[in-house]
């Protein structure tokens, strides 16, 4: 006996040892990544001093202030050089992650498109703009994350097509962005790089998971982005953030090497896909990158996206729209500035001689449990929970994580118990652990194939109507950080128009005012449950921060989206 229990003791302690020896290991790797990255800093602020010191006389708050438009109409011209422009942005941003921490790298290659440009025949649509991007999206020599250690190892070979029309275009990208750990949430968070901050109010999140991209960009220091959405991910940092983002239709601009999860895009075919698009401060912007982008080079380098080149015909036109609006979509109710934006907008239209039309989407708590969500926990979550696998979970994803690891026998009983109180109690079922699985082949071919059915029925209501877009919703205003982890299916605004797979941007229009406050103290909800007032306690305190709507078009349609966009931002900055 005991010889037994010396040797039960001896493995115990063996076990003890190997934990500890293979956290050792993790923490070592996430501080060699964090060295890298100050070390990455110091050298571009040395750069930017020298730069200075060579250039005094630079206009910093001029050059900052510049919209996009007359940036790239200055550099065209050349009143600005494209030098001067970078070194500009680069200590804006700076000064913007010492505050943020939102920049997870910045790309010292800059330097070196910065002469490529120099010796390119014609000066492209983006000619000396510097532009951000965010972590996961492929830059030769750099590393693409997620937020993930697994990942810290392998330096990507290539860059993504989008990257590189970008540069033929004449774009120079010069920082990669911060992200959630995995990219599933968004709020803004890993272990290795920490949270990032909200620049208008540093107890909020920036929104994720664009959230680096969406704080770099309100503070200053970016003045166009590309980020990328598969439930929100551009949209709601847009936001939390005060920008106008666009999530396109999936394919219309290219993913080849865009990494997600440490797999390749384009490896990974589901229904409902990721897609990436631009953000910026005004919707001319948008439109100016996807006209950039939408050009030969993107058609050529990857065949899969289709050669139609942007419309800027149907982006200019004056003529009067018919929309369609609601503002509640009948799952999750959203805060009261939320919605009443939606109602001023509408006026707004309305009074300038667009046909405003009541609209209301089917069946979102359907489509939110058994469509959006089984999509990405098909299997009960264990190929997510995969990729931490010799990682340590970022806290605000610990909830997420823990509703996976229930065994699946658990989740069956939780769904059988939860199922019939949600009519007895109006109480919807928003818990990833009561997500049902698909057991096989057949299943998933006929979870495919729902998706296209509800897409069949959404685009047949919308015909019906005769509508041309739709203004609706987003999820808003800023949430204090931690609380997205809390709230995954409070993206349901969102998440709708990646699983019809429409374009749809978001466009600030209000900021939140005290009256909106004092009447979130009387918001509960559909039934006051516990996500009602988890919702209310994470956008509580946001007296300032921006308001937002969302503008949506059929397939393909991205520049009607960025019309009704457009046609937004004029009406509420008349307003």
């Amino acid at each position: 006996p005991s010889a037994a229990l010396t040797l039960l003791c001896g493995s115990a302690a063996a076990v003890v040892v190997w934990k500890w020896l293979g956290k050792r290991q993790i923490q070592k790797k996430m501080e060699e990544a964090r060295r890298t990255r100050d070390e990455g800093v110091k050298k571009m602020a040395k750069a930017v001093q020298q730069f200075r010191e060579q250039v005094s006389s630079v206009q910093k708050d001029a050059i900052l202030s510049l919209p996009l438009l007359e940036l790239t109409g200055r550099l065209q011209e050349g009143s600005l050089s494209p030098k001067t422009v970078l070194y500009t942005y680069l200590e804006k941003a700076l000064e913007v992650t010492q505050q943020t921490n939102c920049l997870r790298h910045f790309i010292p290659e800059c330097e070196e498109q910065l002469q490529e440009i120099q010796r390119q025949r014609e000066k492209g649509l983006l000619y000396g703009i510097p532009v951000s991007i965010k972590d996961h999206i492929g830059h030769k020599g750099h590393l693409s994350t997620c937020g993930l250690v697994q990942c810290l190892g392998t330096l990507v070979q290539e860059d993504s097509v989008l990257v590189k029309v970008l540069k033929r275009q004449g774009a120079i990208p010069f920082a990669m962005t911060n992200v959630p750990q995995s990219l599933f949430n968004y709020d803004c968070s890993n272990p290795i790089f920490g949270q990032t901050l909200n620049p208008f109010n540093h107890q909020k999140s920036p929104g994720g998971s664009s959230g680096g991209e969406a704080a770099l960009i309100a503070g200053g220091g970016s003045i166009l982005g590309i980020g990328s959405d598969i439930g929100g991910s551009i949209r709601l940092p847009s936001s939390f953030c005060g920008l106008c983002g666009l999530k396109p239709t999936a394919e219309r601009l290219s993913v080849w090497h865009i990494h997600l999860l440490n797999v390749d895009v384009c490896s990974r075919p589901t229904p409902v896909p990721c897609t990436l698009g631009p953000m910026a401060r005004d919707v001319d912007s948008l439109a100016l990158c996807m006209k950039a982008l939408l050009c030969q080079d993107m058609f050529q380098l990857d065949p899969t996206v289709p050669p139609i080149p942007f419309n800027e015909e149907v982006y200019s036109s004056s003529a009067p729209l018919r929309v369609g609006y609601y503002d509640t979509d009948g799952y999750f109710p959203l805060p009261p500035c939320m919605r009443r934006v939606v109602w001023e907008t509408r006026g707004a239209l309305q009074a300038a001689g667009h046909q405003l039309v009541p609209f209301s989407p089917p069946r979102i708590p359907y489509v939110m449990t058994e469509l959006f969500l089984k999509t990405f926990f098909a299997d009960g979550g264990h190929a997510w929970l995969d990729v931490f696998t010799g990682d340590i979970v970022d806290p605000s994803l610990k909830s997420q994580v823990n509703c996976c690891k229930i065994p699946s026998l658990g989740k069956k009983l939780l769904a059988l118990i939860l199922k019939p109180l949600q009519f007895l109690l109006l109480l919807k079922l928003k818990n990833v652990a009561t997500i049902s699985t698909c057991r096989s082949v057949k299943e998933m071919w006929n979870h495919h194939h729902q998706i296209e059915a509800y897409r069949t029925e959404f685009i047949a209501r919308w015909r019906e109507l005769q509508l041309d877009v739709v203004l609706c919703p987003v999820l808003g205003p800023a949430f204090t950080t931690g609380y997205p982890g809390k709230l995954l299916t409070a993206i349901s605004s969102t998440m709708l128009y990646n699983v019809l797979n429409f374009p749809a941007g978001v466009v600030p229009v209000s900021m939140v005012t005290e009256a909106d406050e004092e009447e979130l103290k009387l918001y509960q909800g559909w039934c006051d449950d516990p996500w009602d007032r988890t919702l209310k306690e994470a956008v509580a305190g946001a007296v300032g921060l921006p308001v937002a709507v969302q503008c949506v078009a059929l397939p393909w349609r991205e520049e009607l989206c960025l019309r009704l966009m457009k046609e937004v931002e004029t009406l509420s900055r008349e307003k």
